[in-house]
């Protein structure tokens, strides 16, 4: 059976598997959606196999899809490797890291310590996206991004995890709200508070999805924003409540009139891990950028990089 595709089916086929919609897909390989949906019909037809399964929910893949798609990083990772390690030569750049994190690593850890390794580092890219916890150790163990920054309650089973941070989701109300009386208080006797929150897609907001939909009590969300600050603007208006990090709630509590109330729940204390598949085969460049955000100043102390027993 001959097999006929090229590297934009491959790239095609990795984005519609990351986006579940083909749409969103051709976009980010810059064709027509009836090009892109041509180009995946004949794709299954030189494989003989269907690769998705399509529905008014989204697109999912197949176990056959599943495997074309772990086949289809590798050869892409190889070649953007390739074109990386040839651009050396043409524009000077000698490589590039792929960083994922979550909503919390993103806004308050990362930007600072990224200046610090652009600086250093200076013909090294780095590509960042914020992505869900459970997306982003997929996406490490697949090899599909480097680096992944993910809260400790998931499931990193064949990674190399090292610690890094400690942080708490906190509630901050306006002072004038009947919660403003507590110090602390139990997330579940929120819940029926006019919430503020942060748009879907976002980590946070799919974290706090998950523990609303094992209480099968969903979120009376009354306003969604575009970031932290936003929402800290909101709660200081008293337009609701919003539930964010206690290092954005306490940088903003300085500037806004908003108070901080603590949550009884164990899962609101969140362990911060940095992920990757292997240390050893890691270039340089990322070790050095691992090394950084251990370094940084309110992470916790590691003297080395050691893989974590499994």
């Amino acid at each position: 059976m001959a097999m006929q595709f090229d590297f934009v089916d491959l790239r095609l086929f990795s984005y519609v598997a990351e986006e579940k919609s083909l749409t969103r897909a051709a976009a980010r390989v810059f064709i027509s959606l009836p090009a892109a949906s041509m180009r995946i019909k004949n794709l299954e037809q030189s494989i003989g196999v269907p690769l998705l399964n399509r529905s008014a929910q989204g697109i999912t893949l197949r176990p056959a899809g599943e495997t074309f798609l772990a086949h289809a990083r590798q050869v892409l990772q190889q070649v953007e490797l390739l074109r990386s390690d040839l651009q050396e030569y043409a524009q000077g750049i000698k490589g590039s890291v792929s960083l994922q994190a979550n909503t919390t690593a993103m806004t308050e850890f990362l930007p600072h310590v990224l200046s610090q390794y652009l600086a250093q580092w200076p013909d090294i890219n780095v590509d960042l996206r914020e992505r869900p916890s459970d997306d982003i150790v997929r996406a490490v163990l697949s090899g599909a991004t480097d680096v992944g920054i993910v809260a400790g309650s998931v499931n990193t089973e064949g990674l190399q995890v090292l610690p890094y941070r400690q942080d708490k989701l906190v509630l901050v109300v306006a002072p004038e709200h009947p919660l403003a009386e507590h110090d602390v208080v139990a997330f579940e006797d929120t819940i029926d508070s006019s919430y503020i929150m942060l748009h879907e897609g976002t980590a946070i907001y799919s974290f706090l999805k998950r523990v609303t939909d094992s209480m099968s009590r969903p979120l009376q969300t009354r306003i969604q924003v575009g970031s932290f600050e936003a929402a800290c603007r909101m709660v200081a208006a008293n337009a609701g409540i919003s539930l964010i990090p206690e290092s954005v709630a306490k940088r903003h509590a300085t500037v806004l009139p908003i108070r901080i109330v603590g949550l009884t729940n164990e899962w609101a204390i969140r362990d911060l891990l940095i992920c990757v598949r292997d240390v050893e085969s890691l270039p340089s460049f990322t070790h050095e950028l691992i090394q950084l955000l251990l370094a940084d100043a309110d992470a916790i102390p590691v003297s080395a990089i050691e893989p974590t027993p499994e």
